[in-house]
């Protein structure tokens, strides 16, 4: 088409959850609730690490990282979701789209590595332990950190290319909660197949291979766990559990959404399974660490002793 005959759109109208007047104010309510929860729970769990002494080992420095990534993601989606339920027909900028969907991007990649070098560090705490404090020291845990933001900044960035390629020329309405890739492309009369093959080979390399060597690393430690005497098989279990079922979570709604075929799959439930890794993860990430982690529940015990002290 020729781009001088392109009438830019400019605007998106943003039709999130389609939902009954009547419970408009509910969902508002829980919604609300559920992005406060999400920032309380990850704005304690980096407060109860950096706060402790004895929190300093690299599982809690990347679950630090993790609230972080986790904040930033439920910040970026929940503000729009939530007009959209107070507001029909919400409207916002083209620009304003594209921003949230690139902060979006960076930060599930990101999060996606993060798990990866989680699910790393157990295995080495589980199978290696005796190479464990020489492997993953101070400065190796800051390199794969930054690693992760690096290579999350790159998908961004590699994203940014691509849909600044394409035309924008409607329609202009986005049957979704917020900015994702396909509901963006579905704005463009442009050739998407550049793009759709740029999608498949980025979900091969930043969600398929992440998980394989997450499945990898839980065979090791698995195996590893049923060579072990009872006691101490529970005990370390329950070290790397938390972050099982959170990958579990995430990863399974994330294959669901990107991977698998979504013929006949209505867009309610493609919405649901969204609304799974990016609102309902990042808000049930810091009860499960908490909720199955003592040495998190001894921390946070004591600072609200010290907190009735002074009161």
């Amino acid at each position: 088409m020729d781009a001088t005959n392109v009438t830019r759109i400019t605007n998106i109208h943003l039709l999130g959850f389609q939902i009954p007047q009547s419970v408009t104010l509910l969902v508002f309510f829980l919604l609300i609730l559920l992005y406060c929860m999400t920032i309380s729970g990850n704005l304690l769990i980096i407060t109860l690490v950096s706060y402790s002494k004895t929190l300093r080992s690299p599982m809690y420095f990347f679950l630090c990282h993790l609230s972080v990534l986790d904040i930033i993601l439920v910040t970026v989606i929940l503000p729009n979701t939530i007009s959209t339920v107070l507001v029909k027909n919400y409207t916002m900028s083209l620009s304003g789209c594209l921003t949230q969907f690139y902060f979006f991007i960076m930060a599930e990649p990101s999060e996606c590595l993060l798990l990866t070098v989680m699910s790393w560090d157990r295995y080495l705490a589980i199978c290696k332990p005796l190479h464990y404090a020489l492997k993953m020291n101070y400065k190796v845990c800051w390199t794969l950190v930054i690693l992760c933001w690096i290579l999350g900044t790159f998908v961004t960035g590699v994203d940014i290319v691509t849909i600044s390629k394409l035309q924008f020329c409607g329609p202009n309405v986005i049957d979704h909660f917020f900015c994702d890739f396909d509901p963006i492309l579905q704005l463009s009369c442009s050739d998407l197949t550049p793009a759709l093959y740029e999608a498949h080979i980025l979900g091969f390399i930043f969600i398929v291979t992440p998980f394989s060597i997450i499945i990898v690393s839980y065979a090791y430690i698995i195996s590893a766990i049923f060579k072990m005497s009872s006691i101490t098989r529970h005990k370390v279990f329950s070290t790397c559990s938390s972050h099982l079922t959170v990958v579990c979570i995430y990863y399974g709604t994330l294959v669901c959404v990107y991977l698998i075929p979504n013929v006949g799959q209505t867009q309610t439930i493609t919405k649901l399974l969204s609304l799974l890794y990016t609102v309902f993860t990042p808000m049930i990430n810091p009860l499960i660490y908490s909720l199955r982690n003592q040495e998190l529940k001894k921390v946070a015990g004591k600072i609200l002793q010290n907190f009735l002290k002074m009161y």
